[in-house]
């Protein structure tokens, strides 16, 4: 048994993270845990989601799941501009919190952000606000933030860290990339909901685990872990080109506000060891997420998708009828990348497995608050970079 004490989770959203991490926390074992009901802005949803679920309770809103004494951990599944918000009732509350990435961002005043109404440093300063504000409620409040970087606990991720560990030799560069056809969700293309595009609602999973392997190397090598000192970035709106403007048929989807459908960011670290990033909107043939790492002794490439762990081709679409291929692909068509467990390759059961020992042993979750908020700190400082055209120094940005 990881820990001494039971786990009550109670979850805030009935969307598609929500059925996301019910589906991983079958996996979860070894813990005394249990998941109490469910809470969304809309009663009827909680109820026809616990029904389907088979959850104990549909609670009638937020606040009575807060109320419940018995739940020790809440699992925010709602918009990143809900996030901090709903931390500081939870610390009120003095409940631990998992929060979906990215943790906070800048979000306006409710309105689009068309225009450029506010300036990036403003933006960055912003963030930063947010993200203490609420991590400092948690931590008056003596519970913790789990936050919920899948990649981080990618077992292709983690092999890969573990062969480099062996070498003994040193991180030199990370490369890593998530990248898709265009997000479905509409409130994403609004910065005002999304905090940002692509750079931040996508790039945050690749730059979440080379953060995290600098951190693990740091804490090896010299007994504290290597942190960001700059970045310099670029973005684009690619979706409004005169060249995409012209399709006549559409494969890419568009509807772009006022954030980004393309980024890219080089990050220095203050080992000067560099990290490059990019994440876009914009690319057809399902999901790329991949990850490499360029070590002075080895070097290691991880794929989480797409792989060759099971490959499928049919002559045409719906040969499979309703069995998943894999995340965001256009057709069923032709040659296909799949896999036995897409869920387990991109380490959603771990995740959800760390956070339950976590909280029944009263430690700190692998992926938490020092992650959650150098993300910010690094995705906030591109959107500056990108509107300078400058390296910004993170330094004066980075908790200690």
């Amino acid at each position: 048994m990881p820990g001494d004490r039971n786990v009550t989770i109670g979850l805030i959203g009935a969307g598609f993270a929500a059925n996301l991490h019910l589906e991983n926390y079958a996996h979860v074992h070894g813990v005394d845990f249990r998941i109490a009901g469910v809470a969304s802005r809309n009663p009827e949803r909680s109820r026809q989601f616990a029904e389907k679920h088979g959850l104990e309770r549909a609670y009638g809103g937020v606040d009575e799941l807060l109320a419940d004494p018995q739940v020790n951990l809440v699992d925010l599944c709602i918009s990143n501009y809900q996030h901090v918000p709903f931390i500081l009732r939870c610390a009120e509350a003095g409940k631990a919190v998992i929060c979906e990435k990215p943790f906070t961002g800048f979000f306006g005043d409710g309105e689009p952000l068309v225009g450029n109404r506010f300036g990036r440093a403003e933006m960055l300063a912003g963030a930063l606000v947010s993200a203490d504000r609420a991590l400092d409620a948690l931590r008056r409040a003596g519970v913790r933030l789990h936050y919920a970087e899948n990649w981080v606990y990618s077992p292709n991720i983690r092999k890969a860290a573990r062969l480099v560990e062996r070498t003994g030799g040193a991180i030199l560069r990370i490369v890593g990339e998530e990248s898709h056809s265009g997000t479905h969700s509409d409130y994403a293309r609004q910065w005002r909901y999304s905090g940002g595009g692509s750079l931040i609602n996508k790039g945050c999973h690749p730059l979440g685990a080379a953060l995290q392997l600098k951190y693990d190397e740091g804490r090896r090598k010299y007994g504290e872990p290597i942190r960001p000192a700059s970045v310099t970035a670029c973005v684009a709106r690619l979706t409004h080109t005169r060249g995409f403007l012209a399709d006549t048929e559409k494969f890419i989807r568009e509807g772009w506000v006022d954030s980004e459908d393309w980024g890219a960011l080089f990050l220095t670290f203050d080992d000067d060891t560099v990290a490059q990033i990019t994440a876009s909107d914009i690319v057809l043939g399902g999901i790329q997420n991949v990850l490499s790492i360029y070590g002075s002794q080895a070097v290691v490439h991880a794929n989480n998708v797409p792989n060759t762990s099971v490959i499928a081709y049919a002559p045409r679409a719906g040969l499979y009828g309703g069995e998943y291929i894999r995340e965001k692909v256009e057709t069923t068509s032709g040659w296909q990348f799949t896999s036995g467990d897409e869920h387990w390759m991109n380490g959603f059961p771990q995740e959800l497995q760390d956070f339950c020992e976590a909280v029944a042993a009263d430690r700190e979750p692998v992926s938490g608050a020092m992650l959650a908020r150098d993300v910010t700190v690094v995705c906030y400082g591109a959107y500056l970079s990108a509107e300078q055209g400058r390296a910004v120094d993170l330094r004066p940005h980075v908790r200690r």
